[in-house]
Parts: structure tokens; C-alpha cells; sequence
């Protein structure tokens, strides 16, 4: 920020304090202080202090987001269980909303553009520099830097345009070309989120005013601007939320969800429930999706293989197996703080509980279910990865701002179940027998 404002200079607990004043201003009901409300955005704010605590302690600090990941995850079981979602609004006006999403906006990218980005931003560019040039991708690649991820060849293929594009433009040198599309790209991840949340407001909650609320207050919130440049955990999100934008068209969702998965490997457990959610048809158009997407996918990692050796690693090498490791103790995150790293076995087994029953019931799930569940099995994963578990928090927000602001639901299902219930209504009704009652009690009867 000090490059565009000379000796202006706002850390992050600064940053923390005033954006939690803010937040309070405009989203916390005073008039009803114990509402559910009230209660899911004291959750999100809990966030960030857990962010800014496992910089300076990290004991406190993984313990801090563990308790906390664990009270979202039962706030998300229980989501069903509120009935009643009144509408609600927020402290200022439509207008002032839009100035306020457009001023966030404005600011988050002025922090792109001066901060430093992880290595991951970085590495996933580069890869996508290869696959242009159709350079083998080294699957060690990530592990070279302690602060890089291993991301998928959807990363890459999404990246590759638009390095080709910034390289047209600025002419630069390819470390430079690599820096400028990765502050890019993640101004264009945050970006997709913001048109997704409005498009989600707009269309499946039908109230635009509702999608300004969500897309703010995710620019607000602090732990957004703590993990600006993490472009590998924004765009899964995106992917995931405009899935559920487009839920009606199973094609176009399960390209997106296609896509997510090869970018991170932790949407690959929310086919399941997708699956589960459509009906036959949806299903197979949905799976249909996935398999085109995968082909797309493994012939880029083909075209950058020189042989099948290498094709056989980039392919298995394509996700983070060292989620299934119980017995290595990590250098940081929770697990290390404990004394017994086989704890994780009964947590692995407990969330693939949890994704068979939320998987199974209900059979027929409306879009609220489906929303709930899929944010609950995102949060549930954040148990499973040895590495900073809980720190994941991009993974996971936008589909929690969602389940957050909606209103009910319950009338919005997979389009086979929509049909089939139209169908049966419309199917002709048998005749009831008359009763032999006089005209005027007939009347009363059947009014």
C-alpha cells in the first residue's frame, strides 16, 4: 500500500479492528441481539483472530481455528433445523452497499497488486507457462518451496491464457510475466466469487440486495485480505459457487465441478452429494460433464509428458496424497500440537461418515440441503489435511456467506424431481364419490 500512499502503512491487526467496526455497523441487528443472524456473523468474525494468532502463537492459534472449525461444522448440521428465515436488512441502504462493495473492491486490489504472493500463485503460473510452450511440468515442482501447493493441470490450463495474454501486453521477462498474471489471475478469482455471490442474490434468492450483502461483506472480512493472493485456494471456490449458480443445467455444473477438482483435490468429495442430488438424467449429464472436463484435463498433462513414465507420475502426482498419511508428524498446524498423530484415523473415519449419511438422506434434497452440505463437507475437511489445517478458510467462505444469507429453499430441487412433481399434479385425479347431502351443506363442505 506504501507504493500507491507514501508512508501510509495498515497491518493486519489494524486492518482486523477497523473492518470489524464496520462490519458491525452495517450487518449486526441491534434491535434483535440474539438472532441467527447475529450468531453466524460472530462466527465469521472468529475467523481472522484465528488467522492472526497462528502467526504469533501457533499452538493457540491452530487450537483457535480447530474449536471454531468445529462450531461451524455443527452450525452447518443444524442449518436445517431453522425453519423460519425472515428477511432481513441491513443497516444501510441499497446504494450505500454498492459504494461500499465497489470501495472494498478497489482496495483489496490495491493489496494484490503490493503484497507479496505466495509461491503457489507463483509455481501455478509457471506451469501454465510450460504447458503453453509444452514443456514437461516436474511433479516435485511444488515441494522446491516451502510455501508452494501442488495444484492441478485445470490451474494451468485456466492460468495459460492469461499469461499468453500479459506477456502480449507488457513484454516483459517470463519471471515477470509469471508475477503479473499471478496478481492477475487472483484479482480475477476474488472477482469471479463477487459476480457469483451477486448472481446468486439476484437469480436463486431473488433479491439482488441480498447478493451486495454477501459479495461485501466477503471483500470485508478480514481473513479475505489476510489470504489475498492465494489464488489455488480462491478458484475452487469460484468453481464450486457458480456450480450451485447454475444447478439447473447439470452439463454446465459438473464442467465447473470438473474443473475444481483439477485444481484442488478436496471437491472431488462433494460429487457424491451432487450426484445424489440430481435424479438419473442429472446424474449421468452431470457425470457426463466430469468425464469430458477429466479427458480435457489429462490431455493437457499429456501434451506436456514426454514419455508414459512421466505422463503415469504428473497424473498421480496431480493431487495431495499425503492427506491419507496418519503416522508422520507435521512441522506446523494442529496435528503437530498434539501427542498422538493416529487421532486423525478416527477423525478420517468420522468424516467419511458424515459424507455417506449426508450423501444417503435426505434421498431427494432441495437446493438448501445441497448448499449446507456441500459448505459442511468443505469445513470438514480442514480436520483431514496434515499441513496448517484450518488456515483453509478461502475454501470454504463463499459457500458459507451463502448458506448464511439465504432465505428458504425448500421449493428449489434438481430439475428431474421438479418435473416429476409437476407431472404427477397435472395427472388427471380419480373422481371422489358424492355425498347425498342437501346443496347448502355441500357447499359448506367442500368450501
Amino acid at each position: 500500500m506504501d507504493v500507491i500512499l507514501p508512508e501510509f502503512d495498515l497491518n493486519e491487526p489494524t486492518w482486523f479492528c477497523l473492518s470489524l467496526l464496520l462490519i458491525l455497523a452495517v450487518y449486526f441487528r441491534f434491535s434483535r441481539v440474539w438472532s441467527l443472524r447475529n450468531l453466524d456473523l460472530g462466527l465469521l468474525l472468529c475467523i481472522s483472530p484465528g488467522l492472526l494468532l497462528a502467526g504469533s502463537s501457533p499452538n493457540i492459534g491452530y487450537a483457535w481455528l480447530f474449536g471454531l472449525t468445529l462450531l461451524l461444522l455443527l452450525r452447518l448440521f443444524c442449518d436445517g433445523l431453522f425453519k423460519r428465515r425472515p428477511r432481513t436488512e441491513q443497516n444501510l441502504n441499497a446504494p450505500g452497499l454498492v459504494f461500499l462493495l465497489c470501495a472494498s473492491f478497489a482496495f483489496l486490489t490495491v493489496l494484490v497488486i503490493t503484497a507479496d504472493l505466495p509461491d503457489s500463485a507463483v509455481e501455478t503460473v509457471r506451469q501454465g507457462q510450460q504447458l503453453l510452450e509444452g514443456e514437461e511440468t516436474p511433479v516435485a515442482a511444488a515441494d522446491e518451496n516451502t510455501d508452494a501447493e501442488q495444484t492441478g493441470p485445470a490451474g494451468r490450463l485456466i492460468a495459460a491464457p492469461i499469461a499468453q495474454a500479459v506477456g502480449n501486453v507488457t513484454q516483459a521477462g517470463e519471471s515477470r510475466v509469471a508475477e503479473y498474471t499471478s496478481r492477475v489471475l487472483a484479482m480475477l478469482s476474488h472477482l469471479a466469487v463477487v459476480l457469483g455471490l451477486l448472481y446468486i442474490g439476484y437469480a436463486l434468492f431473488s433479491e439482488l440486495q441480498l447478493g451486495i450483502a454477501m459479495a461485501s461483506l466477503y471483500l470485508l472480512l478480514p481473513c479475505t485480505a489476510f489470504e489475498v493472493g492465494q489464488v489455488v485456494h480462491v478458484l475452487p471456490a469460484a468453481l464450486i459457487l457458480w456450480a450451485l449458480a447454475f444447478y439447473r443445467r447439470p452439463m454446465v455444473s459438473g464442467s465447473l465441478m470438473g474443473l475444481a477438482c483439477g485444481t484442488l483435490g478436496f471437491p472431488i468429495f462433494l460429487l457424491p452429494l451432487w450426484i445424489a442430488f440430481y435424479g438419473r438424467r442429472g446424474a449421468l449429464r452431470f457425470a457426463g460433464a466430469l468425464a469430458i472436463v477429466g479427458a480435457v484435463l489429462l490431455a493437457s498433462l499429456a501434451w506436456t509428458s514426454p514419455d508414459t513414465r512421466s505422463f503415469v507420475q504428473q497424473t498421480v502426482g496431480m493431487f495431495d496424497w499425503s492427506v491419507l498419511n496418519f503416522q508422520d508428524a507435521q512441522e506446523t498446524g494442529f496435528w503437530a500440537t498434539t501427542l498422538d498423530v493416529s487421532y486423525r484415523i478416527p477423525m478420517f473415519a468420522a468424516f467419511v461418515i458424515m459424507l455417506v449419511v449426508l450423501t444417503a438422506w435426505p434421498r431427494k434434497k432441495n437446493l438448501e440441503q445441497l448448499m449446507a452440505n456441500c459448505t459442511a463437507v468443505v469445513v470438514g475437511t480442514q480436520f483431514l489435511y496434515p499441513e496448517p489445517g484450518g488456515v483453509y478458510l478461502l475454501w470454504y467462505l463463499p459457500l458459507l456467506l451463502a448458506v448464511v444469507f439465504r432465505p428458504r429453499l425448500a421449493q428449489y430441487g434438481a430439475p428431474e424431481f421438479l418435473q416429476k412433481g409437476n407431472q404427477e399434479q397435472q395427472a388427471p385425479q380419480p373422481a371422489k364419490p358424492e355425498l347425498a347431502v342437501s346443496g347448502h351443506a355441500s357447499g359448506q363442505l367442500f368450501r
